[in-house]
């Protein structure tokens, strides 16, 4: 059985955090908040569906950069990146490293939630898969 399933947030910007940390929660979901990308990847790996709701514009590594090192490690984790800086290039390059959606702030919160749905039950199958592989080696 694998752990419930977890939203991770990484923003720089406290208010932000604290308001998608509502919105999460009071939407039955389960949060942890990062301020950095450094203190996200100092985390152990959460082992059950989770996805990534990713600021782009961060001081330090920035989220895009923080994707290129989980892609390039293979730490296979859905992102949503969110920014309030948003052009086309960035755009295009977050959605062809395998992004679940781009959202400029402000943000629709039905969009965010209907991405942070799409990418829980995309890595909830991902999970399951590697359940069943597990149990038949």
């Amino acid at each position: 059985m694998t752990a419930p399933a977890l939203v991770f947030v990484v923003d720089d910007d406290p208010s932000v955090r604290r308001g998608l940390d509502r919105l999460l929660r009071s939407s039955g979901l389960t949060v942890e908040s990062f301020d950095s990308a450094r203190d996200f990847l100092d985390r152990p790996e959460h082992e059950g569906p989770r996805c990534l709701v990713l600021d782009v514009r961060m001081p330090g590594q920035s989220g895009l950069d923080l994707h290129d090192h989980l892609v390039t490690t293979g730490r296979d984790i859905p992102v949503i990146f969110i920014t309030g800086h948003a052009d086309v290039p960035m755009a295009v390059r977050a959605m062809k490293a395998g992004a679940v959606d781009f959202l400029s702030k402000p943000f629709d919160e039905s969009e965010l939630l209907g991405a942070i749905t799409q990418a829980l039950e995309r890595d909830r199958r991902r999970w399951e898969d590697r359940q069943r592989h597990a149990g038949s080696a």
